[in-house]
């Protein structure tokens, strides 16, 4: 920070002496009294007496410009917030007597007991999930009904999910901040109002963990995580203990500790998860020798470096030659320009090129205004003639949620309701949301307006846009 933009140098503090129910009233009272005299800077005005911290902390902070042109920091206060301030989260029962509601306190604690109960979390984990969850500057975000809800500075969407309750973060497969679909791991500000889309068919997985930040999510997500894996462990349980049996070995932890080291796994749980999704066959389980109930590993033998394939993926693209019927087409030969690639159906205007013939590009081709202002004389009037025969190619860029079965929907809807040609098609999904690019054989725009209008039409679709194929 430049020393410029340091604004805090010079402070004030008021303390007003006020009742409870008159502290908000009569704080911004003395913010009036003092912006009248002096003129305030509008962006540093904190007001933490509507939204106050998740530590209690509430005040009043403005900036204004004080005598020899300095810039004088003012907190105004009342006296219980200044007690609460200075002496901590202690002072705060003192004010409670006699009040039954729900205090953000509460709230806090709760948090923080949330985190304490994860008795499989490590010391330097715990400290970190405290750091990010409670010692940061929050963010208000609100429900789709106007709830407010506060999440640390750089909290996703999938953070808020979890904070609405653990089983709309297990479902969650995207979400719609003021009104736009995000996928899971978009970062929410202040003032965002969110709301969550779910999917029952929906599980945690492990990428999560890469970018939710409180500890509620990170500990519900590896809690599942967990269950999950034990589940599948224990069919790997039931084939180590047959393959033990084989050897006349007892199944105890001692023998699962060595196994765990010997094939280099942190856990007896890691290992026999990967037994049990075939990752460890256990071929080198009959090297190991049978001491009374404990199993003695094999000398380890220098493994040979094998140095890695490399392979090279054929080229199947193929070219197609595209012909379109217009005016006198049967004296001269028409070709698309590769910068918009026409179809039937598009306004179109013809441009004599020098050496290869008549191009035909699009009204609206990138090229289109340079062409028809500075080469008027070569433009040839166009349009096109019915032709059912031939097919043109075009692309479709798709965007939309990451659901279980979108793609047969997409693929059985063109190619099966529609009987639309498809050239290739490449799908990638990222945090609840695909993208997908098709490109498809028409006969002409009609026939690509009424695909686009299909796919809209198709559950968890937002958008279909056209795009010129190379």
């Amino acid at each position: 920070v430049a020393f410029e933009e340091v604004y805090d140098l010079f402070a004030i503090r008021i303390i007003v002496d006020s009742s409870p129910e008159k502290e908000k009233e009569e704080c911004w009272k003395v913010y009036s009294i003092i912006t009248d005299e002096y003129n305030p800077s509008p962006e540093r005005l904190r007001d933490w007496l509507s939204n106050p911290k998740s530590n209690g902390y509430e005040a009043l902070h403005t900036t204004v410009m004080g005598p020899g042109g300095k810039w004088v920091e003012v907190q105004i206060r009342t006296k219980r917030m200044n007690e609460i301030a200075e002496k901590g989260l202690a002072a705060h029962w003192k004010y409670k007597e006699g009040k039954d509601d729900s205090s953000r306190f509460e709230k806090w604690f709760h948090q923080i007991r949330e985190a304490l109960s994860n008795q499989d979390a490590s010391s330097l984990d715990f400290l970190q999930d405290f750091k990010t969850s409670f010692l940061t500057e929050e963010i208000y975000v609100y429900t789709p009904k106007g709830d407010v809800k506060m999440l640390p500075v750089g909290a996703t969407a999938l953070d808020f999910a979890f904070t609405v309750h653990t089983a709309v973060g297990s479902k969650c497969i995207g979400a719609k901040v003021n009104h736009k679909l995000v996928p899971i791991s978009h970062k929410l500000r202040s003032g965002d109002q969110i709301e969550i889309i779910t999917s029952s068919k929906q599980k945690p997985n492990p990428e999560w963990l890469n970018f939710v930040v409180t500890s509620k999510a990170k500990s519900k997500i590896k809690d599942t995580l967990k269950e999950e894996k034990r589940a599948i462990a224990e069919e790997g349980r039931y084939t180590l203990q047959r393959k033990l049996e084989g050897m006349n070995a007892v199944m105890n932890q001692a023998n699962l500790d060595e196994l765990a080291n010997f094939y280099k796994l942190n856990s007896s749980l890691d290992l026999l998860y990967e037994i049990a999704v075939k990752k460890i066959d256990l071929k080198e389980l009959k090297e190991f020798t049978v001491h009374g109930d404990k199993l003695i590993p094999p000398k380890p033998v220098k493994e040979e470096v094998k140095e890695p394939e490399h392979f090279t993926k054929p080229d199947n693209r193929k070219d197609t030659e595209l012909i379109i019927f217009g005016e006198s087409s049967d004296k001269i030969m028409y070709t698309l320009a590769n910068c918009c690639k026409p179809i039937p159906g598009d306004d179109v205007f013809g441009f004599i090129t020098t050496g290869e013939g008549l191009k035909i590009h699009r009204t609206n081709c990138p090229n289109a205004t340079r062409l028809l202002s500075n080469y008027g004389h070569r433009v040839v009037k166009t349009k096109w003639a019915k032709n059912k025969e031939i097919s043109f190619l075009t692309g479709l860029k798709i965007i939309g949620l990451d659901d279980v079965g979108v793609i047969h929907k997409i693929t059985n809807l063109i190619s099966g309701e529609l009987r639309v040609n498809i050239s290739a098609m490449t799908i990638e999904a990222r945090d609840g949301i695909f993208e997908g690019n098709v490109k498809v054989f028409v006969h002409d725009k009609d026939e690509l307006d009424n695909l686009v209008d299909e796919l809209l039409s198709l559950p968890g679709i937002e958008r279909v846009d056209r795009y010129d194929t190379e």
